[in-house]
């Protein structure tokens, strides 16, 4: 995509039967989607993507989820789609800021957080650093920190998988030209080598890779999709990078649901269970059908067991 046509923040604000809506919190600017009318007598339930996505990810749970009586809220995470892109904050604990504050500017006082991949380290944070707000966490695709960082460390075939990419993401403006170079197509390959074939051949994929693509080129979405990456590789060395770890570590006493799809080659079924005594709480469920996108995969499924335990 030439430079002189890149798509403008508000092209993702894609019609639908949601309502588009900034909610500004922890000194930012949000763009989230709700499928419901604003209420705030229905459980909350904030829902967060992953790397290199936005929003849309949560289509199908956004109506899914309100037709079954929750309030249900997907979220451009900072730097992402229409949200506000600053230069810094991608640390972890400025993002379970955000969301803190996200569930206090949309009138609750709690709420389930549901996320995929990177947004379900964002639960995982906020769920440890703000437990007054967060009254159970669901997570798509997205092991506890320490279990993946253990598995990593310790298992060949899950470093193998997870971290070429990861470490390719720390040079500088390289990563940011190869996500939104020809027409963000790297986007798309990444998205094709992650889910299933099934999937993959599906007129709904071509158009998820397709928004995809168009929302990594919103100017300032790539650098910050790669900040995410960055300030886990950086503060590993760093004081509060160790204080962060040390701090996500501790045990939580909340209802936890961990989500995997039976075809995930990127995230491997033994990382998965690794972190047990972080969260006691935790029931796995495998969803068939799927990889590490499950809930767009097999949305029906993820949506159902969703709906379960948040009941």
């Amino acid at each position: 995509m030439s430079s002189n046509f890149l798509p403008d923040p508000s092209s993702v604000r894609y019609d639908g039967p949601w309502t588009h809506r900034d909610v500004h919190a922890n000194g930012i600017r949000f763009h989230v989607v709700e499928a419901a009318p604003e209420r705030t007598d229905a459980p909350l339930v904030v829902l967060l993507h992953g790397f290199a996505d936005f929003w849309w990810s949560w289509r199908h749970q956004l109506t899914g989820l309100t037709e079954m009586g929750f309030r249900a809220v997907a979220v451009d995470l900072r730097g992402y789609g229409d949200s506000d892109k600053p230069p810094r904050g991608y640390d972890g604990w400025t993002l379970a800021g955000d969301i803190a504050g996200l569930i206090r500017a949309l009138g609750h006082t709690e709420a389930a957080l549901v996320g995929h991949a990177e947004g379900g380290l964002v639960c995982w944070a906020t769920a440890v650093l703000h437990p007054r707000l967060v009254r159970a966490i669901a997570l798509v695709s997205s092991p506890h920190p320490g279990a993946l960082k253990s598995a990593v460390l310790r298992d060949r075939r899950q470093r193998r998988t997870w971290l070429p990419n990861f470490l390719r993401y720390q040079l500088p403006r390289y990563p940011e030209y190869r996500l939104t170079t020809n027409d963000g197509f790297e986007v798309e390959r990444l998205l094709r080598q992650r889910v299933t074939g099934s999937w993959s051949g599906t007129a709904e994929f071509v158009d998820a890779a397709r928004r995809m693509r168009s929302a990594i080129q919103i100017p300032g979405a790539a650098h910050c999709a790669l900040e995410y990456q960055r300030w886990a590789f950086r503060s590993q060395w760093r004081p509060d990078g160790r204080r962060f770890m040390a701090t996500v570590r501790v045990p939580i006493g909340i209802p936890v649901l961990a989500l995997r799809g039976e075809s995930d080659n990127y995230l491997l079924r033994s990382t998965f269970h690794r972190g047990l005594r972080w969260s006691p709480h935790r029931r796995m469920v495998t969803v068939p059908n799927a990889a590490h996108f499950a809930h767009q995969e097999n949305p029906d499924v993820v949506t159902a067991e969703l709906a379960k335990f948040l009941g």
